[in-house]
This record gives structure tokens, C-alpha cells and sequence, in this order.
């Protein structure tokens, strides 16, 4: 009866798997940019997408991918951007000490105009990396990363991974977990690339799978709810959403070993 129980239960598992999957829908590439050096993710505004890298960033025109400016850390203080995001005309980046322990991690704010160095907003060891930041309804929100393998810390793995909400003092609030399912789905890796939508919907990427997920908060309890898949045609990573497009979502994100930013849509 106990291996009936294990079957069924693995069946219902692989069930909602597939169906999860089926419903996947596809983006679209509208826009591809060749550059010198794609790593971690991309930020973008109404006319620039700025490419993030381990201790750089580097601003391009949307219209003809023209680099425009250039920031690099010279004091081996910034070991690992992970993503960018722009907040009320100014880029926040994400950034923590990985592979290293304990984790450590750090918010570094640019100008986006000509990306000075503008402000450090330092976590110092905490929860977790510090993957990608978005600001939602008057709170930040900042995912905490954990790894099994490569990264771990602590005796921690991957399902460790947080999702954690922090008022304008950086104040944690609440926090939430990623659903086991979803967490199986990122291997030895986590949630690398976010953003929250003005809906409250949470869209998040692993590290490797060429998908994004489709989230939202509980009402009750401490996991986050898994709803969607959406094939997207780049890894994981840091990923940008365009907010001015009302039609549709639309999203900027990288393809590492092509060193390449494709701007995606799906439409609604």
C-alpha cells in the first residue's frame, strides 16, 4: 500500500508538471542586439537597455544598439552583479559575494544617465545572494538566492531560497519561499532574474531553463503560488520588463554564450 501511495503520489505530481507545461506559452522575438560581453541580466528604460555583468555595466541605445556609456568596478569591492532593475529614473543593481561564504550582499544605485555610482545600500551576510530588487506598492522586495553545490552556504541548499519584503528603511516585513516543485526545476541552481507586475503578479527565471514563471502571493501561508510557464528563447537570468508597453508583455533578457539581448513579446 505505502509504494501504491508513493506511485499515485508521483503520478499526480508529474500530472500537474505536464499540465503546467502544456498551458506554456511562447514569447516572440522581436528584437535582437549582438554585444561584447552579456553575463548576468539587463535593465532597461524608455530608450536605453543597459547590460549587467559580474563588476560592469554598460549602457545601448533600444533604437540601434549603439553603446553610449560604460561603468566598471576598479576596486574589486563589486564581485557579482546579478541583475539590474530602473526605479523611479534611477538603476538599482543586485549584487552579493558568490561563490563565496557566508553569502554577503549589497544594492549599488547608478545614475542611469551616466552611470555614476550613486549610492551602496549594503546587507552585509544575510539571508542569501541577492538576486534581482523590485519595488512594489511602496515596499522593496529582494530575492535571496541559496545553491546546492557550487554556492552552498552553511549547510544550506537551494530550497532555502526567499523571496523577502522590506519597507523604505530596509526593514524586513515578510517573506516567502519558493514552491518545491519549482525549486526541483532550478537543479543545483535558484531564482535568478524577477520583477513584480503593478497586478501583483511575480514573473521569476531559474539560472539555466529557458522559461519564466508565473507566480503570485499567498493568502495564506509561507510559499509562493506557481501558476504558469512561459518558454522564453534565452536562460535564465537577470530579465527587464518593458512597462511601457500596455498591450503586451514585453521583456528584455540575455543569451550568455552568444553574448547576445533579445527583446521579447507576448502578446495578451
Amino acid at each position: 500500500m505505502k509504494a501504491q501511495r508513493i506511485t499515485n503520489i508521483s503520478t499526480f505530481l508529474l500530472v500537474v508538471m505536464i499540465a503546467l507545461k502544456v498551458s506554456a506559452q511562447e514569447f516572440k522575438i522581436d528584437r535582437t542586439y549582438e554585444v561584447p560581453s552579456a553575463r548576468q541580466g539587463v535593465a532597461i528604460d524608455e530608450d536605453y537597455f543597459f547590460v549587467v555583468n559580474n563588476s560592469e555595466i554598460v549602457k545601448y541605445t533600444k533604437k540601434d544598439g549603439e553603446q553610449v556609456a560604460h561603468w566598471e568596478d576598479s576596486s574589486g569591492a563589486i564581485k557579482h552583479f546579478n541583475s539590474g532593475i530602473i526605479i523611479n529614473e534611477k538603476l538599482y543593481c543586485a549584487n552579493s559575494n558568490y561563490p563565496e561564504s557566508p553569502m554577503a550582499s549589497s544594492i549599488e544605485v547608478f545614475d542611469p544617465k551616466s552611470l555614476e555610482h550613486l549610492e551602496n545600500i549594503s546587507l552585509g551576510i544575510y539571508i542569501g545572494s541577492a538576486t534581482w530588487i523590485d519595488f512594489h506598492e511602496s515596499y522593496w522586495y529582494i530575492a535571496f538566492a541559496h545553491y546546492t553545490g557550487r554556492g552552498a552556504t552553511e549547510t544550506k541548499i537551494n530550497s532555502w531560497t526567499q523571496l523577502v519584503k522590506f519597507n523604505t528603511d530596509w526593514q524586513r516585513i515578510e517573506g516567502w519561499i519558493f514552491p518545491k516543485e519549482l525549486v526541483a526545476k532550478f537543479g543545483t541552481r535558484s531564482n535568478s532574474g524577477g520583477f513584480i507586475t503593478k497586478d501583483g503578479k511575480i514573473y521569476a527565471t531559474g539560472h539555466d531553463n529557458t522559461e519564466l514563471y508565473e507566480l503570485s502571493f499567498p493568502k495564506i501561508g509561507h510559499t509562493l503560488l506557481w501558476h504558469k510557464t512561459y518558454d522564453i528563447p534565452y536562460e535564465g537570468q537577470g530579465i527587464a520588463l518593458d512597462a511601457n508597453t500596455a498591450d503586451s508583455l514585453s521583456l528584455y533578457g540575455i543569451i550568455k554564450k552568444e553574448n547576445k539581448v533579445l527583446r521579447t513579446t507576448l502578446k495578451k
